[in-house]
């Protein structure tokens, strides 16, 4: 039987062709699809009378090859998958192939195959409803009443809002018009969403919203007072009947303060338009002082009081100087008006809660009250005016006659020196070190003579002293006093002694010592010149007698003899000479 299709059939991988059209040498193809359907062929070869050889799909033929046939290769570097046509045994399989209703069906969708399937037109009348209804919104005025527990003024609190139904996808959205300074949390109340009506999952409809109707969303009740035009035409054109609208509640409370304070104001007889229209921008200015350098770290102060003439209010401003120690406030007394005479009112009146009306004073202080000379209460200050700028001057002439503005002139106390008293030396450090705790916070340390460092460095006279005490056990104890001529400087060590029972080393650090009598202010320190053969110096608190000095001080003293007195210097070698006899009589 030949593979090759036949014509006008197109060709299916993975199944086996059956040509419908019969060849001239077979019969139908009926008679080749199945071979059991095929009558055995008559036996031509071998000797007659032979049995003839049994059909392949016999039930009595033997399967000795039991493998599965292969469904998967390569082309072209592919993988590519086909049915399989034989079964376990070379046995044929006949369920991957296709019927002849399923051939007839195939001769006939050649142009299906080839350019594919046709596209059908969708009908010309169809709109989505996500564009048919796109930007369609249903809006409805309603409120709903919230409880207020926790107020004396109101009960309940009437909120308004605007239901708002999208037709693209059903859902629903509650929005607040939000008002100034209303301590409440509006604008939008309820998301967009699609809102659950009831327990068993269904949702709020168009066709459940009407006017005249409460509807409940999320345990919360609002009431439909009405819609917009396209709400009413939109429901009408649906064949809804529309409840008649209904008048919008307005909150008692906000409605409340809305309401002007009626208030009886008796009639003035002043015209105070006519007061402002004239004196507009025209202020008078006095220069005043007060005083209050009776009362515990008071002073005298200057202040400029400003009358407005517009509205009879009154300013009390402060002079402020430079490196006066105080704070720049500008202002002492706002603008306002001053009263002057009050009703006669209780002590329990609270008027430094409640602002002071007109109810409460008799008088108010006027441009009268103000003169050059003259001491004006305020507030409880006393302020005198001892002088004002010309504009001051001339009005007072034209409206009242006065001619008198003669200055004061005010005595400025000058403030006491106070002496500045150092306290007397604690015995801690230098003086000088000391003295600047006295001049400043932050003291600095003394300024030392660098040149007379740099010339006198490592430059130390050594003499022995001897203490005075009244103990016998200190009179023979010795001492090796070491003065430094860079800075002056005396440091004294005494020498250990054993089985003295003292204990030597350091008896003085470092230091300068003053001489006894020196004060703070005129301090005087031990010099070279004072430090002498049998001369006594006392240092804090203890009496020395110096009783010897080594060599290098007698050199020192004979190359500097000008700074020291020549007594001194003459007993210095009078200590010397019995040793230089002694030197001398070793050296013969």
């Amino acid at each position: 039987m030949s593979s090759e299709p036949g014509p006008g059939l197109p060709f299916l991988p993975g199944c086996a062709f059956r040509d419908p059209m019969p060849h001239p040498c077979q019969g139908p193809v009926t008679d080749r699809v199945a071979p059991e359907h095929l009558e055995p062929p008559e036996h031509t070869s071998g000797e007659a009378g032979a049995p003839p050889d049994p059909p392949l799909d016999s039930p009595g033929e033997l399967k000795t090859s039991f493998h599965r046939s292969q469904t998967l290769g390569y082309k072209n570097g592919y993988a590519l998958s086909r049915l399989p046509t034989v079964g376990i045994g070379g046995e044929r399989l006949y369920v991957n192939q296709l019927s002849q209703p399923d051939l007839d069906e195939l001769s006939n969708t050649r142009p299906v195959l080839t350019y594919g399937q046709s596209k059908l037109t969708p009908p010309s009348g169809f709109v989505p409803a996500h564009v048919a209804f796109d930007k369609k919104i249903l809006k409805f005025d309603a409120y709903f009443q919230e409880d207020v527990p926790l107020s004396a003024e109101e009960a309940y609190r009437i909120r308004q809002v605007g239901i708002y139904y999208f037709l693209e996808d059903d859902s629903i959205s509650v929005m607040e018009p939000v008002v100034q300074n209303s301590g409440l949390p509006q604008g939008k109340l309820l998301r967009r969403h699609r809102v659950p009506k009831n327990d068993r999952g269904d949702h709020y409809h168009w066709k459940d919203l009407n006017r005249g109707m409460n509807i409940t969303m999320y345990s919360r009740t609002y009431r439909i007072v009405d819609c917009d035009p396209f709400t009413q035409v939109f429901l009408e054109s649906q064949g809804v009947e529309l409840n008649p609208p209904e008048e919008m509640v307005f909150d008692p409370y906000t409605e409340k303060r809305r309401m002007p304070i009626t208030k009886y104001t008796p009639p003035l007889q002043v015209d105070r338009l006519k007061q402002f229209l004239t004196y507009d921008k025209q202020v008078l200015r006095f220069y005043a002082v007060w005083d209050d350098a009776a009362s515990m770290f008071g002073e005298r102060q200057p202040y400029i009081i400003h009358y407005y003439l517009a509205d009879d209010t009154v300013e009390v401003r402060e002079v402020y100087q430079k490196n006066d120690g105080r704070h720049p406030f500008p202002v002492l007394i706002k603008r306002q008006r001053l009263p002057k005479t009050f009703v006669d009112r209780k002590k329990t009146f609270p008027s430094c809660v409640l602002e002071i009306s007109d109810l409460e004073v008799l008088e108010w202080h006027t441009a009268k009250d103000f003169a050059v000379g003259k001491a004006t209460t305020i507030l409880g200050r006393t302020f005198f005016i001892y002088d004002c700028d010309n504009f001051t001057r001339n009005f007072y002439r034209d409206k009242f006659g006065i001619t008198d503005f003669q200055p004061v002139e005010i005595n400025k106390k000058q403030p006491e020196e106070v002496p500045q008293v150092i306290p007397p030396y604690n015995g801690f450090g230098i003086l000088e070190d000391s003295l600047q705790n006295c001049f400043s916070l932050h003291p600095k340390p003394p300024r030392k003579d660098i040149i007379k460092m740099l010339e006198n460095d490592h430059k130390v006279l050594r003499y022995q002293l001897a203490l005075e005490s009244p103990n016998p056990e200190d009179r023979k104890r010795r001492f090796i006093l070491s003065y430094f001529l860079s800075d002056d400087m005396i440091s004294i060590y005494e020498p250990r002694v054993r089985n003295s029972g003292i204990i030597g080393g350091k008896y003085l650090g470092k230091t300068r010592v003053a001489k006894p009598g020196s004060t703070t202010e005129n301090a005087t320190y031990y010099e070279p010149s004072d430090l002498t053969i049998g001369s006594a110096i006392e240092v804090f608190g203890h009496r020395f007698v110096i009783t010897g000095a080594d060599e290098y001080v007698l050199n020192y003293m004979e190359s500097n003899a000008e700074s020291f007195p020549a007594a001194a210097l003459q007993a210095l070698r009078e200590h010397f000479r019995p040793q230089q006899v002694v030197k001398e009589t070793a050296n013969s």
